[in-house]
């Protein structure tokens, strides 16, 4: 992973790294890492997420369809 730092803006480039950190999954991957997870811990974590990927999934499909409204969009800082 690669962020370059530009007109020596380290702030800027650490957020950039730390997003780009997030978005990999690479936070959730070390704090699994920190503890065993049983083998049957780690199926029902992954059920469970299985099953709150299904929803969230079929409940964008029902807002793209038009059965659900869309989720209100936030108003920009500025606006503010």
């Amino acid at each position: 992973m690669q962020v370059f730092v530009r007109d020596n803006n380290v702030d800027q480039a650490l957020r950039a790294l730390k997003k780009k950190m997030q978005r990999e999954g690479l936070f959730r991957e070390m704090k699994a890492r920190q503890s065993y997870e049983k083998p049957s811990e780690k199926r029902v974590r992954e059920k469970s997420d299985a099953i709150r990927r299904a929803r969230k999934n079929a409940r964008k499909q029902a807002q793209r369809e038009g059965l659900l409204p869309s989720p209100k969009r936030k108003a920009p800082a500025a606006a503010r």
